[in-house]
Formats: C-alpha cells, sequence, structure tokens
C-alpha cells in the first residue's frame, strides 16, 4: 500500500455513525468498519422482528373482533328476561288428533266386510246379477249398464288374496267416493286360473260391494269392459 493510500482517512455514514456512538454507549465496542456493520444487520433485524411482533398484535386483534361480530349477528337482538324466581309448571296438553285421522279411523271400522254376508236375495235375477239398493229404479241400472257414466277409475283385484282384496276394495271405494267420483270399475277375475276354474272372487266382491254404504248399484261390466270378470260400480254423489 502507498503512503498516500494510507493516508487517506476512513469514511463512514452519519447514521451508522449515530448507532455505533449509540451501541457504545450501552456497552458495546466498535473497533472497526467491520463491527459496525454487525450492529447495522443487527439493529435491522430487531426492527424487522418487532414489525413482525406488532403485525402478529394487530391481526390477533381483528380476528377478536370478527369473531365478536359474528356471535352478535348469529344472536341477534338479545332481551333482558324478567326478574321473576317462580317457574310455572302447567300440564301439557295432550296433542290433538287430526280431525281427518280421525275420520280414516272410523271408515275403517265401518269398512270391516263379512265374507259371510247373504247376498243371494238382494241382486236382481238378471243374466249379470246386477244390484241396486231399494229406492233405486232399474232404469239407474239399465243406464249404468249402457255406459250412462263415464268410468272414472278402476281396481284391479284379480290374483289377490281374499283378505288382500277385501281392505284393497274398501279403501277403494272409500277413497273414490271421498274425491266425488260416480263410476268404477271392480276386475275380480273370471276364475280361469282358479282350481276347478269357479271363480273365488266374484261372489265375495259382490258381497263386499252390498255392504258398503257408498254404493248405489253395480252391473257386470259390457264384454269390452272385462264381461264377466267385471262390475261397473255407481257411488252415491258425495256431500
Amino acid at each position: 500500500m502507498t503512503p498516500k493510500a494510507m493516508a487517506q482517512p476512513r469514511v463512514v455514514c452519519k447514521a451508522s455513525f449515530k448507532r455505533a456512538l449509540l451501541w457504545h454507549d450501552q456497552g458495546v465496542k466498535i473497533n472497526s468498519l467491520q463491527d459496525l456493520k454487525k450492529v447495522q444487520k443487527q439493529l435491522a433485524d430487531a426492527h424487522e422482528k418487532a414489525q413482525a411482533q406488532e403485525a402478529a398484535r394487530l391481526a390477533a386483534a381483528r380476528q377478536r373482533e370478527a369473531e365478536a361480530n359474528l356471535f352478535a349477528r348469529a344472536v341477534g337482538v338479545v332481551q333482558r328476561m324478567p326478574a321473576n324466581p317462580l317457574v310455572s309448571l302447567k300440564p301439557k296438553a295432550p296433542e290433538p288428533l287430526a280431525a281427518q285421522r280421525k275420520k280414516d279411523e272410523e271408515a275403517v271400522l265401518r269398512d270391516a266386510l263379512s265374507d259371510g254376508f247373504d247376498v243371494s236375495t238382494l241382486l236382481d235375477t238378471d243374466d249379470a246379477l246386477s244390484f241396486r239398493r231399494p229406492g233405486i229404479g232399474i232404469d239407474v241400472t239399465q243406464k249404468l249398464r249402457k255406459g250412462g257414466w263415464s268410468i272414472q277409475r278402476e281396481i284391479d283385484l284379480h290374483g289377490l288374496r281374499s283378505d288382500e282384496a277385501r281392505v284393497a276394495l274398501a279403501e277403494f271405494i272409500r277413497i273414490a267416493h271421498r274425491q266425488g267420483l260416480r263410476c268404477l270399475r271392480v276386475v275380480h277375475g273370471k276364475g280361469l286360473g282358479s282350481p276347478g276354474k269357479t271363480a273365488v272372487l266374484k261372489p265375495k266382491v259382490h258381497s263386499w260391494l252390498i255392504q258398503k254404504n257408498q254404493v248405489l248399484a253395480f252391473v257386470q261390466a259390457k264384454p269390452a269392459e272385462g264381461g264377466a270378470g267385471a262390475l261397473l260400480v255407481l257411488l252415491k254423489p258425495s256431500n
């Protein structure tokens, strides 16, 4: 190194020199430029750490405030309960029974059809063994047989056991009458699949229909509508 270079003074920035003096006052010895750089780095690290801690503190505060606001929105307006230490313990009122359910249960009792009901004296002794209630003229069954009422709904009982067919028919008639339907078709089958080729359901269906108060009359269906395997049933008008 030349004497000229050795004679040049060392340049140190004022800010660094002030920090160095501060650290020197706090007992930190600074003997060279390298020591000063170390001090500067330590100061920058401490400043960065302080900023990070402050940012974390602010974020935590915002999070607590957001949670408090969320709870307040979920709860809504809160009113203070009246200061009444007495509690009224009233017996629980029985649950109301739905009116329609009660009617349905009464209808089930009425629909308890009997297989032992003798209908032979109530059927008109024509080829189709039609039925009409007392007070219903023969013109009603004639009109029913000729298609004077359009068939509005039908049920096919063929293939059901006797007890299944009885329940299904009673429910079918009850619902159809409640809905205001007048003319129905009931398929009971011709008994061709039964032992001895004897119709099993046919006489039972006659008996069940006569026991239903909603039924005014019935006749055997026309060949195109089932013939001997079906009946056309006329119901009373619903109130």
